[in-house]
């Protein structure tokens, strides 16, 4: 038993797994001896062309090949390179191909628009970014443009370098494509290039790489809605999914992946995958459809999908019908936001799995607490599980930081292996985060049981998880008030029954405009990403306040959920 005494206390133990100390390019070496005629990579999309089956003796010479290229193109040790992009191929390859050569995988959401694209560009140093030119409309191609002009005026950009001072560190742009864009490399060329460099001289590149050097950044936003480029170290995210395992043997299943790979569980069940030495069958983007056709062609046993993701899966036309044999599945793992009942319970009789519940942040690799295979249904769907092993975690007053009651809510802390290396170039946005004795301050408010259980009460931080995906109120607010005809802007986030959580734009316009609430979703709709634009726009005159001038958001979600007759979601959310 690990609960200290009286106190919501938890004190790490290993239960019997011991930490691992390596790289993700040595684990992938490793596999390609030990399975190297195990399927590693599989894509079953036969309806655009592609149909991807690698082992992992493959899966090692194809990364092998473009980290060599990665090489000739002048890449160093620790450089900063973005992949904006969906789950294709070239996406995990570059995510082992770039750690194997110790230079940093920078992930960028796929929703991101131009301005947004530019801010990581600018804060995350980066040198070199590799893009899809469109993904849903999106073009990708027109944002860089407009970003960067002199790109178009490069002639040959396996020579030519982008020199622009308003991004100083971004040297080129390689597009996962075959069809040539002026300024772009492609990544074909990219690979082509590594024919020149020897094993030796990747050997020795690889070498020189360590568990503790960072081997990705994930942005992340924090109550001021500026991303925050979260540091991740190669023992960071091996460990989380080494320590996710608990010693189960996974040597027999295969995992369909429909997260976005820029998510932290998109990335590190890669790394799941590789650790256990299975398949990952990976779906380009979401589509409940397609992820039944790959658990029933590919005999997926494992899955990881958030709420909404299985919520538009058990009200799928077809899965109604009963057209798809799902026998083979038998876990799906979930989280990133709260997981109703019901839907476990539908999880469980309609497709047969059962659910395991995970509770972390990308500051600590996305490890916390997690439920156990033989925990109760009870205990599964009323609790977020216990800490990891190796995880110390406690519950604070967020006023005086001393550990609270059991039962009593306060603000959840954890340390361990997983907690990140820190925010890029953000020291006291770190120091603010992570304490001088290592504990990461995660803004969450919980409670713990006397078995060591934690349930999520709410947060510290006034971030709205909307399907999945967090939306911080002070960047929407931020934008909201860039439009000429707004004069004050709060965002506030409500209970939804699909997407877990709305956000909702309560705006001042100034004195003599007029808008509606079409005009301010359009305006939102063309600048930010989609997942943060607001559902509901209410225009008002004044906002409820505390004394000291603080508006007082907690009574505007009360009235919120009164006012759009949100009750039964609200209770729903916190049965």
């Amino acid at each position: 038993m690990a609960v200290k005494g009286d106190r919501a206390i938890w004190e790490a133990e290993s239960e019997g797994i011991t930490l691992r100390n390596t790289t993700i390019g040595a684990l992938l070496d490793q596999q390609a001896v030990n399975l190297p005629d195990n399927e590693a990579l599989i894509y079953n999309y036969p309806e655009i062309g592609l149909n991807l089956r690698l082992t992992y003796r493959q899966y090692r010479d194809e990364v092998n090949r473009l980290a060599k290229g990665l090489l000739a193109l002048g890449i160093g040790k620790g450089e900063h390179v973005a992949v904006w992009a969906t789950n294709v191929p070239e996406w995990i390859l570059l995510q082992m191909a770039l750690t194997k050569i110790g230079a940093v995988m920078v992930t960028v959401n796929t929703a991101y628009r131009a301005s947004e694209i530019e801010y990581i560009l600018k804060q995350g140093d980066i040198s070199t970014l590799f893009m899809q030119a469109e993904v849903r409309g999106n073009s990708y191609l027109e944002s860089v443009y407009s970003i960067v002009p002199k790109l178009k005026q490069i002639a040959d950009p396996q020579t030519e370098s982008l020199h622009n001072p308003n991004l100083p560190h971004l040297k080129r742009v390689v597009l996962l494509g075959d069809q040539p864009k002026a300024g772009l490399m492609l990544y074909s060329q990219v690979v082509a290039m590594g024919a020149n460099v020897s094993d030796q001289v990747l050997q020795e590149r690889q070498a020189s790489v360590t568990p503790q050097d960072v081997a990705m950044i994930m942005y992340t936003s924090g109550t001021t809605g500026f991303p925050k480029g979260a540091m991740l170290t190669h023992s960071n995210v091996i460990n989380t999914m080494h320590v996710v395992g608990r010693g189960i043997d996974y040597s027999h299943d295969r995992y369909v992946s429909p997260m976005p790979l820029f998510h932290v569980a998109g990335a590190n069940f890669v790394l799941f995958t590789l650790i256990y030495g299975i398949p990952i069958i990976p779906l380009i983007a979401f589509d409940p459809n397609k992820e039944f056709e790959l658990i029933q062609k590919e005999r997926g046993t494992l899955s990881f999908c958030i709420p909404t993701m299985l919520i538009a899966m058990l009200n799928n036309p077809r899965f109604l019908a009963g057209e798809f044999d799902l026998s083979s599945l038998r876990k799906v793992f979930t989280g990133g936001a709260s997981v109703p009942v019901v839907v476990m319970e539908q999880v469980k009789v309609k497709m047969g799995a059962d659910c395991h519940i995970v509770f972390g942040m990308t500051e600590s690799s996305g490890a916390g607490t997690t439920t156990l295979d033989d925990d109760s249904f009870k205990l599964k769907s009323s609790t977020v599980g216990k800490p990891y092993p190796h995880f110390d975690a406690k519950i604070v007053n967020p006023a005086t930081h001393e550990p609270v009651g059991l039962g009593e809510p306060g603000e959840l802390w954890i340390r361990g292996y997983a907690v990140m290396k820190g925010y890029y170039n953000m020291p006291e946005k770190t120091a603010e985060t992570i304490d001088a004795e290592g504990w990461l301050h995660t803004g969450d408010l919980a409670t713990m049981n006397g078995q060591g259980y934690f349930n999520i009460v709410g947060r510290a931080k006034e971030m709205i998880i909307r399907g999945g995906e967090n939306v911080y109120p002070a960047e929407v607010e931020a934008f909201l008030m860039r439009h000429p005809k707004i004069a004050e802007a709060q965002v506030v986030g409500v209970p939804d029954t699909y997407m877990g959580e709305e956000g909702v734009a309560l705006i001042k316009l100034k004195a003599g405009e007029s808008a509606d609430a079409d005009e301010i979703r359009e305006y939102c709709r063309a600048n930010i990403s989609r997942y943060k634009v607001p559902k509901y726009f209410n225009f008002v005159s004044s906002y409820p306040m505390t004394v000291s001038g603080k508006v007082k958001k907690f009574e505007l979600r009360k009235q919120l959920i009164q006012e759009l007759g949100l009750e039964e979601a609200a209770r729903i959310k916190t049965a």
